[in-house]
């Protein structure tokens, strides 16, 4: 996992309004100039950066944010972040283009057919040859400087991207814990999460 590389460049940036059913947000997408890549951020309400932002710093996955998969938590834990976004007034959600944490989607599918056989979400990756959480939140500083985001509140359960964030020169004011429903499909899968990586789950 990356946090500390120099900040990447991005395009020139576009945005719309986002209608939910929970609320308006405004979508910005981002450019990456160095890999193409897509980003997009979501706010919802007045942000203020004088004072800390809730936000939620979420990687791609087509699989549980599209498709509902119950492998692992993350479509949950996106809904769970925009439902406390706009019950608190205000608010920002990151999404970054990362599909299985930065393997990408094919590669993640491989890794799933290799935890259908019996290994935990670090083991498939690393028998891939990849390291457990190959993500790189660099981009996120010039996407939180787009607003002059400082100091936020972040919603997450992995002590790494708090430090990656902090390496960034991003202030955590608070960690908001985003603990969502287990299912006999992803327990294997948050235990490695939690044992190995340890997330606060």
């Amino acid at each position: 996992m990356i946090g500390s590389q120099p900040s990447p460049s991005t395009s020139p940036i576009v945005s719309a309004d986002l209608p939910t059913e929970w609320g308006k947000f405004t979508l910005y997408v981002f450019l990456e100039s160095a890999t193409n890549k897509e980003h997009a951020l979501l706010t919802f309400g007045t942000i203020d950066p004088t004072q800390p932002v809730l936000a939620r710093v979420h990687s791609s996955c087509l699989t549980g944010d599209a498709l509902f998969s119950q492998r692992c938590d993350c479509g949950a834990q996106l809904e769970l972040a925009m439902q406390l976004v706009v019950s608190s007034g205000s608010g920002v959600i990151v999404y970054l283009q990362q599909e299985g944490r930065n393997i990408g989607l094919y590669n993640k599918i491989r890794a799933y057919s290799l935890q259908d056989t019996g290994a935990d979400t670090v083991e498939a990756n690393e028998q891939l040859g990849f390291v457990a959480d190959n993500r790189d939140y660099s981009i996120c500083k010039p996407i939180f400087a787009h607003l002059s985001i400082t100091t936020v509140r972040l919603m997450t359960n992995n002590p790494h991207k708090i430090n990656a964030l902090k390496e960034l020169g991003l202030v955590i004011a608070e960690r908001v814990p985003l603990i969502t429903q287990h299912n006999p499909h992803n327990t294997h899968y948050l235990a490695a999460k939690a044992q190995k990586m340890g997330h606060w789950l």
